[in-house]
């Protein structure tokens, strides 16, 4: 592989380079006599030539009109031209025409590349420069040598001002002398980029200075990508090769999820140009304090010398105030840049940000529909060789997952790896089958997990056995499930979707004193659906603050849109608690706090669930807007009784004197506090190495009762003390 670059590198020098220098050198020799005649020199101070300043240097200089070009060429006929070099020089001409340089600025990089490729240059420009310091070609020099009159060497100035393309794209570099303070233009040194170096000696590979965020990518011929819409793809495919046969620029900008497919479709577009793909991103280089206005250019550049197209990942990372600047000047960069360019992220627009993206086309990823999660689940479970659940089971994976095709091929391989791993744990020998379940927890492990530091993630443990409530409350809860389940056969299949423009996910309020049940409730829910459960205590997210609270909501929702969870407002007390008659600036703004939950509740297509024991604030402008209204009473006797009969686990050992009966009857408790009394009577009892006794039970009652701030007396116990 060394040798075949080898051969490449010597490939390219003769074609491109070894002509070019040629010809310098002839433009070098002319120059040399001239400067022998110019610089004349007594034979007894030749020695020190360009070492000090002469009498004879002095009124030379004097005579001399300013602007001139101290070396007159004089040239040849029949000598070739510059323009005629590039024709035989495919990469010099391939330079000329793509960053839009003059013959010119070919002869200003060929002149400053030289002593890269041959130290013999340095002592030439040395002495055409009067000075043994400076062995690297000056603007003046450069200047001297391909200027013919003092108008012609002001006039081309220009092509090394900081907006000429040689300066622009970082094509050649000017350096200041470091023996001067502030010197002028004409003694700055050219000195040309490494990789346009690298680039006219045939040497591929990324710009050291763009690796940490950049890489190349070569994309070959695949099967049919799952992660890629049919259509979107063969539209963009389209899209680019009008762009390419009308020799015009292309820059879109992809935006929607992580995983939908948007890397697939730019790799799509370089493999039918027959392109690479420059992919580098933003966030990272953003994160690590790089300077944008330094890397674009380069990044713009590289992509170029790699004949790419260019793709910028995470230009979210822009859009925060902090930004603005860098957003504007990527959007102009864009603007100029001739070729393809691709800006990707998950935002739509980052409109709200100054700046024109007239000439960016918006591309649309959006997150696949009910149908193509199924086909989806359906070709990653074929292809990875596994039995496919039934049909109906499938629709639920599709329908309750909102995941995208990378995310359900993640899901997929994550299920298989913990099915080997529980058979090896059994010592199965046969191959692991997979279950339902097994699938279940894994989309729910590849879900988006933002919202893990925005709520509290709850582990559904409590079952329909363990929720105690009247038969018309039970069955709302049921019909809250149902409703789920044949979401996609309602929605999808019957039509109603079209009919809705928002409320497609389902909300329901839970309302009832502390203790009642609601949380459990909430549980039984998300295990009966294999969903995970998120507690969001909204008497922390409500502000003080006028616009804090719709912020907190915000940041809530969206990181719940990919989380494939439900959401359990808790204390929805803290707002319902403001709710009353507008009376003044404050009333006013708390109902609209209210209605910004409601409205985020509707655009949300999960699960969202609100516990309240305000019922009575709420209206019916409110009540209209909820799907579901559970009432959690406050358990009687009967049902009091129930729970104190299923609180206990069937390993925990209850005395003879337990009377659940009478607790349920004297003591008037909802569930909520009876689970602490059960607890804490346990605990009591393992303290005292027995089982949980009558004593135990009453001692944790009255702690429990403390807690509550009610005062209890001795005769609340004489019933069980007479037996």
């Amino acid at each position: 592989m060394v040798f075949i670059m080898v051969i490449e590198a010597s490939k390219a020098w003769l074609e491109n380079l070894l002509p070019a220098l040629q010809w310098l050198d002839k433009l070098l020799e002319k120059a040399v006599v001239a400067a022998q005649a110019t610089y004349a020199k007594d034979p007894a101070t030749e020695a020190y030539q360009g070492l000090y300043i002469s009498h004879e240097d002095v009124e030379r200089l004097l005579v001399r009109e300013p602007g001139t070009p101290l070396l007159k060429l004089e040239g040849e006929a029949g000598e070739p031209s510059f323009s005629e070099l590039t024709v035989k020089a495919s990469r010099l001409a391939w330079l000329k025409q793509t960053f839009d340089l003059s013959d010119f600025d070919l002869a200003l990089i060929v002149i400053a590349l030289a002593p890269e490729l041959d130290l013999r240059y340095e002592r030439l420009y040395a002495y055409l420069q009067d000075d043994v310091t400076r062995r690297r070609p000056t603007v003046d020099l450069a200047l001297n040598l391909l200027c013919p009159s003092a108008s012609s060497k002001l006039w081309q100035r220009s092509r090394v001002a900081p907006d000429a393309p040689l300066i622009r794209h970082r094509l050649l570099h000017l350096l200041a002398d470091p023996h001067q303070v502030q010197p002028p233009l004409l003694a700055c040194y050219l000195k040309p980029d490494e990789q346009l170096i690298r680039y006219l000696l045939g040497q591929e590979g990324l710009d050291s200075r763009l690796a940490t965020f950049c890489q190349i990518v070569k994309p070959i011929p695949e099967s049919e990508s799952l992660s890629l819409d049919t259509k979107i793809q063969q539209a963009l495919l389209a899209l680019a090769l009008q762009a390419r046969e009308a020799n015009q620029p292309l820059h879109l900008h992809f935006h929607g999820p992580q995983g939908v497919g948007k890397r697939q479709a730019a790799e799509a577009i370089a493999l039918k140009l027959d392109m690479r793909l420059l992919v580098a991103d933003i966030a990272t280089a953003i994160a690590a304090k790089t300077e944008l206005e330094s890397i674009l250019p380069l990044l713009l550049r590289e992509t170029q010398f790699q004949d790419g197209v260019l793709y910028l990942e995470g230009i979210d990372a822009l859009g925060s105030q902090e930004q603005i600047s860098n957003y504007q000047y990527l959007l102009q960069a864009i603007a100029r840049f001739a070729s393809i360019a691709i800006l990707e992220g998950v935002a739509p627009s980052l409109s709200e940000i100054p700046g024109s993206t007239r000439t960016i086309l918006p591309v649309s990823f959006p997150l696949p529909d009910f149908a193509q999660r199924r086909d989806n689940w359906q070709a990653y479970l074929s292809q990875s060789g596994i039995l496919l659940p039934e049909a109906k089971e499938l629709d639920t994976l599709a329908d309750l997952f909102r995941l995208t095709p990378e995310q359900i091929g993640d899901a997929v391989a994550s299920a298989q790896q913990q099915a080997r791993w529980q058979a090896a744990q059994t010592s199965q020998e046969s191959p692991p089958s997979l279950t339902l379940e097994d699938l279940f927890a894994a989309a729910r492990t590849h879900s988006g997990q933002a919202l893990t530091s925005l709520a509290r993630k709850i582990s559904p443990r409590s079952t329909w056995n363990d929720l105690i409530l009247p038969s018309e409350g039970l069955t709302q809860l049921q019909e809250i499930c149902h409703q789920v389940k044949h979401h996609h056969l309602v929605c999808g299949q019957w039509g109603f979707e079209e009919k809705l423009s928002l409320g497609k996910g389902l909300n329901a309020l839970f309302s009832g004193s502390p203790g009642t049940g609601k949380t459990m409730a909430a549980e039984v829910i998300a295990k009966e659906l294999h969903l995970d459960l998120y507690k969001i205590d909204l008497s922390q997210v409500v502000s003080k603050y006028i616009g804090e609270t719709e912020k907190n909501l915000e940041r809530i929702f969206t990181a719940a849109q990919s989380a494939n969870a439900i959401l359990l407002f808790d204390e929805a007390d803290a707002l319902f608690g403001k709710r009353s008659e507008v009376k003044d600036a404050h009333d006013r703004y708390a109902n609209l706090e209210i209605a910004y939950l409601l409205q985020k509740m509707e655009e949300y297509e999960g699960v969202t669930l609100l516990t309240t024991n305000l019922r009575q604030n709420l209206d019916e402008a409110f009540t209209r807007r909820i799907r579901f209204i559970v009432e959690f009473p406050f358990p009687e006797a009967d049902y009091r009784l129930q729970i104190w009969r299923r609180i206990w686990p069937k390993q925990t050992p209850l005395a003879a004197d337990v009377d659940l009966e009478g607790m349920a009857r004297q003591f008037k408790l909802a569930g909520g506090n009876i689970r602490n009394i059960a607890l804490a009577a346990a605990f009591l009892a393992a303290e005292n190495s027995q089982c949980v006794t009558m004593k135990h039970l009453l001692q944790a009652t009255k702690r429990e009762f403390q807690k509550m701030g009610r005062l209890i007396g001795e005769e609340e116990f004489l019933p069980f003390k007479q037996k």
